[in-house]
């Protein structure tokens, strides 16, 4: 299945999904809350295009970034992670506070992108310069970005909320830049969502398992996650 993203309609006025915004890290932080000495969980935008790299190429994900807790983050199943304009002016409203892009750590701010909603394994090109990046789980939230959103009760709240996120592999590498296009060029039958899997407890068991049928190359950390699920249900 191909075509836009969802919340694209071809109206005048209506927003077309794009990438908003591209953020690479600022600086190595204190990690306050979480194990580490330090953490790359600050993105800032930068005004320029961003090569983004395949496994294949060594260093994956976009170039100018920085992983420092690699036990936990990056790899290829984490190359990207986007998180929603809209999602992010949710949680500034509900915090009372701005929100800039990149504030929760994400490289990719999208607009017209049902993130959230978005089925794992779809495909999106990204751009006209050969990028095409993989839906692969979503993001766990965990006390580095507690400490670092410095918010009362921030785990147990952006895990209430659901609008977790998603981290992408990149299947195709190229470059990124703010303004790019989204478009949809794959979307698994399966149909099992980002949202899905962030609550997997209450997705229907027979779709999990189809997906993990349909699709053998999913994420290692999200195929545990289910099968420990499936397995729990069966006891």
């Amino acid at each position: 299945m191909t075509g836009a993203l969802s919340g694209a309609a071809d109206t005048v006025g209506a927003v077309h999904p794009r990438i908003t915004s591209v953020n690479v890290v600022h600086a190595l932080i204190p990690d306050l809350r979480g194990d580490l000495e330090k953490t790359a969980i600050d993105k800032r935008p930068v005004d320029v295009r961003v090569p983004v790299q395949a496994a294949s190429e060594g260093e994956v994900g976009l170039a100018g970034d920085q992983i420092f807790d690699t036990r936990h983050h990056g790899g290829p199943d984490q190359a990207v992670y986007a998180y929603a304009v809209e999602d992010r002016a949710w949680w500034a409203a509900e915090l009372g506070r701005e929100l800039a892009p990149g504030s929760f750590g994400q490289n990719l701010d999208t607009e017209g992108v049902d993130v959230t909603g978005a089925v794992i394994g779809e495909r999106w090109q990204v751009g006209d310069d050969g990028l095409v990046l993989e839906v692969t789980s979503p993001r766990i939230p965990c006390t580095t970005f507690q400490g670092f959103m410095d918010e009362p009760h921030w785990v147990k709240r952006f895990t209430e909320r659901g609008a977790c996120g998603a981290y992408l592999r990149v299947v195709s590498p190229g470059t990124v830049g703010a303004g790019d296009a989204v478009t949809v060029a794959d979307r698994p039958a399966h149909g099992v969502t980002i949202g899905d899997v962030f609550r997997v407890r209450s997705v229907d068991a027979d779709r999990l398992r189809r997906m993990l049928d349909e699709q053998p190359d999913l994420a290692d950390d999200l195929v545990h996650a289910v099968r420990r699920d499936l397995a729990a249900r069966d006891r």
